[in-house]
């Protein structure tokens, strides 16, 4: 049996997932706009028995954010707590072990091999959150079963960082779910197919 794989990202109307500006005192994620739905509905998500896979550079901001601000509330919401408390993948060429990270693996080499094996491998399903560049890739190669897509109800056309989709292939996508988490963010889970 072949575990799911879903690429689990925050955006921006304009298709951001992150910023540099002033959102409320936000750090980027959530753009100040979080409320008790979508935080008890990252919950029940990551509630969920699963491995979290992630590339070098999200993870060395998801550890470096969490070693670095002790007192910034968003970092440690339950969601974030249960993520980290995951078992995790961390694919990557350049970092060295150990990772500071309670339950990761550190893999290096090719991260559609990697994917490939341990989607064969998985026992559990596989999230990864963020890591956009590592699953832009893992798209291409058809490793993605599903994009859940958050959408703030942001633009950030001054101060969005990291366009989720830039320089991805052409997907068709078939919506599979949606709802709407304190009357103003959108989750859409989408199926994706490579559009040829």
């Amino acid at each position: 049996m072949t575990a799911t794989y879903t690429f689990d990202v925050f955006s921006s109307l304009d298709g951001y997932g992150s910023h540099s500006g002033n959102w409320g005192g936000n750090l980027g994620g959530y753009w100040g706009k979080q409320g008790p739905e979508f935080l008890g509905r990252r919950l029940a998500l990551y509630d969920e028995e699963q491995r979290m896979v992630f590339g070098a550079n999200t993870y060395r901001a998801h550890a470096g954010m969490l070693a670095s601000n002790p007192d910034e509330s968003e970092l440690h919401d339950p969601w974030v707590t249960r993520m980290r408390n995951l078992p995790a993948t961390v694919v990557s060429s350049t970092l060295e072990g150990p990772l500071d990270w309670p339950d990761a693996t550190l893999v290096s080499g090719d991260a559609v091999d990697i994917v490939t094996r341990l989607k064969t491998e998985s026992d559990v399903p596989l999230r990864s959150h963020g890591s956009l560049s590592l699953n832009r890739a893992l798209m291409a190669a058809g490793l993605v079963d599903r994009i859940q897509l958050t959408i703030f109800p942001v633009i950030t056309g001054q101060t969005g960082v990291a366009p989720i989709f830039q320089g991805a292939a052409d997907f068709d996508l078939e919506l599979i779910e949606s709802q709407t988490l304190d009357g103003h963010i959108q989750e859409l889970t989408y199926r994706p197919t490579l559009h040829v």
